[in-house]
């Protein structure tokens, strides 16, 4: 019994140690990438930054830690295989300013291989006037903003304890004749020390800077005095670099069971932006006979000027989920969001199916 024992602690002492080191390098890299408030909006590409499922919005992004599947692909890319299902999902958002975000992800389970999985996200924005300086009105014509983001994941469990992921994106935008590419890096890791407590970690959109070019920003001079405006050469407006905007997260959640009905899950995220305020995500899930869940969250920032609030701050939420058959799951989120600036809040709406 003595030499087992002491078995077990050495194999646990390892599987810490591996743990420790991932994390470290989680810190270590993130703290290469760290800044302050003094840098807000000196990054681009903002479409990174918005939620996406209706699950993890409704718990104000809190479940780091525990969210599996398809879900915690934008959260933490460690928590795809522990689903260990094929899996399609679609989520849609009504964003603020009259913009709308689609969001569409399939994943399969390769089993001792890993689970992998695709992703889209793109923005509407409607059709938008074109306006010049001699048409300050407009000029009859519209156009539409592309943003696009392909995400690449990789999700593998370790041990009975950790899992591992990563997620590759393809940036895109493009407005009228002018557009901007990168490539972002994720990288999770979750962590279960029980049935009940489990710790998670990530690192966010860490890539190279981006630069928008195109044909929209070229153009011919003219020389003046002369009757038809002989032209003179071309010019290029040559437009700044900027840098994605990565973070770090760290989280928590705990698992109650108070019967074979009813179950609580509790969450918390720090979020260490690199060129925002930090923030705190809390965040609750109640579910009954796992068919009913309801679902809460709040998000405050972390800043030494107390006046500060976070523009999003109260989420909500429900959701059912149910069998098809034998072996599919669908279910049906929606979460609601509060946006303090806007006249109008967030609304989500997400359509999942898994086969087991």
């Amino acid at each position: 019994m003595l030499i087992l024992h002491w078995q077990y602690n050495l194999i646990m002492e390892f599987k810490m140690k591996k743990l420790y080191t991932i994390i470290s390098t989680i810190l270590i890299i993130s703290s290469i990438y760290a800044g302050d408030v003094s840098r807000k909006g000196t990054t681009g590409a903002d479409q990174l930054l918005i939620p996406v499922g209706a699950r993890g919005i409704a718990t104000g992004g809190a479940f780091l830690a525990s969210l599996t599947g398809l879900e915690s692909i934008y959260y933490n890319p460690a928590g795809l295989d522990l689903s260990k299902s094929t899996e399609v999902m679609f989520s849609y958002m009504n964003y603020v300013a009259d913009i709308n975000v689609s969001y569409f992800a399939a994943s399969a389970s390769l089993g001792e291989v890993g689970s992998f999985a695709l992703s889209l996200k793109s923005l509407d924005f409607g059709e938008i006037p074109v306006t010049t300086a001699d048409f300050p009105d407009g000029t009859g014509s519209t156009y539409s903003p592309s943003y696009i983001t392909v995400a690449l994941t990789y999700s593998k469990i370790i041990t009975d304890r950790i899992s591992v992921g990563t997620n590759i994106k393809l940036i895109s935008e493009r407005i009228m004749n002018t557009s901007a590419t990168g490539f972002g890096f994720d990288a999770g890791v979750q962590y279960k020390f029980n049935e009940r407590l489990s710790i998670g970690a990530s690192i966010k959109n860490i890539g190279a800077n981006m630069v928008y070019s195109g044909a929209d920003l070229q153009g011919k001079t003219t020389i003046p005095g002369t009757d038809l405006g002989t032209v003179g050469g071309t010019y290029e407006i040559v437009s700044e670099e900027f840098q994605i905007p990565s973070y770090f997260e760290l989280s928590a959640s705990y698992n109650y069971n108070f019967n074979e009905q009813n179950n609580v899950l509790l969450g918390s995220t720090f979020v260490a932006n690199n060129s925002l305020e930090d923030l705190l995500n809390l965040g609750a899930e109640y579910s009954f006979m796992n068919i009913l869940f309801l679902r809460g969250g709040y998000n405050l920032l972390v800043s030494e000027n107390i006046s500060n609030e976070s523009i999003f701050g109260f989420t909500a939420g429900a959701g059912v989920e149910y069998k098809i058959g034998e072996d599919i799951k669908a279910s049906f989120d929606y979460a609601f969001r509060e946006v303090k600036e806007f006249p109008t809040a967030n609304h989500v709406f997400t359509v999942k199916l898994a086969l087991q």
